[in-house]
């Protein structure tokens, strides 16, 4: 094992379904009706867990689509399934997603200190403002709110819910039953927030938990993406295509973070990969062709269309994508528009080519190769900084998990590179965070 004082990846698990490819469903390696199967997901986590990774992750979303793209089938909501991940596991972390523009703080600082108290220190909390204008049709709007705004609401929003898991202080819980006294009232406080956006009374009605604040972490990468996270994340979820792209995003949200009057080893940088692992490269890009022609380009041109905004229907799939609007004019979410716009120019690739691209990572770095290449390729972003550790995301689950906890940690392990175990027993401690 490495020096207590040498650096360490850090390793997430992103679960999705049966996997991130968008054709996972209909590759002979999966069984598709395990979406619906707690158990499936159990065993997802325990086999992250068994191999010490530092969290599961949960995104979430609050839309359907009706034209047989992505969001069709229904996922479980992330506190139910965090709730049962839970109850069977001991060590690893339960990060879920939850929307500020779609919930109150009270309710959601009272879910997350729940998690925090029922998983003994393990909850973490994906904060996300919610692009999608058939987002907000399902919540009595019309239309979403404008970007700038959005993140305005998040402050805010953050400002409450730290302020509510602050309204009981450490030791205010007595449970003295020789003179009556459950709490002490001194050790108790209303937050009295009036703001732009909400009025909270507080205090909450649960007690601070075992970590004080679940794991913030956020996955925006644009402008007010960033100065947000440099206020308020401990862990960024992220996406980058080349290395100097990762590099450059990983100094600029550092700077960042320094300016905003924080330490920035106390934010982790983690990109999104997919690993297409075979024995061999010809073995590794055999599946990943499979999985390629597995898609079905009219669904995902339907889906990249409202990612892009661009209406994309009726454009020639062996064509190269229509001129798009400038980043300004943008209202959804603004990194995956960029991200998308840039990986065609770069690549000049065609509306074909470009949904083949996107379908196994949606604009997360994919990795075809052997497990040797794949911890090159780590190895290489952990140590020439871009990263700090990986949001992994198997294209099929759980097949492609299994190759990597049983065929790439070991070659991470060898290296010095990643943690033989668990060497605490809260989320933070895995991300080497103080208690808050």
């Amino acid at each position: 094992m490495p020096g207590d004082n040498q650096r360490q990846l850090h390793l997430n698990l992103f679960l999705m379904g049966v996997g991130h490819h968008e054709a996972a469903w209909r590759h002979p390696r999966t069984d598709p009706a395990q979406a619906a199967d707690i158990g499936h997901f159990q065993r997802l986590a325990q086999a992250a867990e068994a191999a010490a990774f530092d969290s599961v992750f949960l995104a979430d979303g609050v839309e359907a689509r009706t034209d047989g793209g992505w969001g069709l089938v229904s996922h479980f909501e992330p506190f139910t399934l965090l709730a049962a991940l839970a109850a069977v596991t001991e060590r690893i972390g339960l990060i879920g997603t939850v929307s500020t523009g779609f919930t109150e703080p009270y309710n959601l600082a009272r879910q997350f200190a729940s998690l925090d108290h029922l998983s003994h220190g393990r909850a973490g909390w994906n904060i996300v403002t919610s692009a999608g204008e058939r987002s907000a049709q399902n919540f009595n709007r019309t239309a979403n709110q404008r970007h700038e705004v959005r993140y305005q609401r998040a402050d805010e929003f953050l400002q409450v819910v730290t302020a509510l898991w602050d309204s009981w202080e450490d030791g205010a819980l007595l449970l003295d039953r020789a003179d009556g006294t459950y709490a002490d009232q001194q050790k108790v406080h209303e937050i009295g927030h009036v703001g732009e956006h909400f009025q909270v009374r507080g205090p909450l009605n649960i007690p601070r938990s075992p970590q004080g604040y679940p794991l913030l972490v956020q996955a925006g990468s644009s402008q007010d993406g960033k100065g947000f996270a440099a206020r308020w994340a401990e862990a960024v979820f992220t996406a980058q295509q080349t290395l100097a792209e990762g590099q450059a995003f990983y100094a600029d949200l550092k700077r960042r973070t320094a300016e905003a009057g924080r330490d920035p080893r106390g934010i982790k940088v983690l990109p999104g990969v997919v690993p297409v692992l075979g024995s061999t490269e010809a073995e590794a890009r055999a599946l990943d062709q499979e999985l390629t022609e597995l898609i079905t380009p009219e669904r995902s041109v339907a889906v990249l269309s409202s990612v892009l905004g661009v209406d994309l229907t009726d454009h020639p799939l062996d064509q190269p994508l229509p001129p798009l609007p400038p980043l300004a004019e943008i209202n959804g979410a603004k990194s995956r528009f960029e991200l998308i716009r840039d990986l065609a120019e770069r690549d000049r690739l065609t509306l074909r080519q470009l949904v083949g691209r996107l379908g196994g990572g949606r604009g997360h770095q994919v990795v075809v190769g052997t497990p040797e290449q794949l911890a090159d390729h780590i190895e290489t972003w952990f140590t020439q900084g871009a990263a700090d550790g990986f949001n992994i995301m198997p294209p099929l689950l759980p097949a492609v998990l299994t190759d990597f906890v049983d065929q790439v940690v070991p070659l991470l392990r060898k290296r010095g590179l990643f943690r033989e175990g668990y060497e605490g027993t809260t989320l933070r401690d895995h991300y080497g965070l103080p208690r808050r």
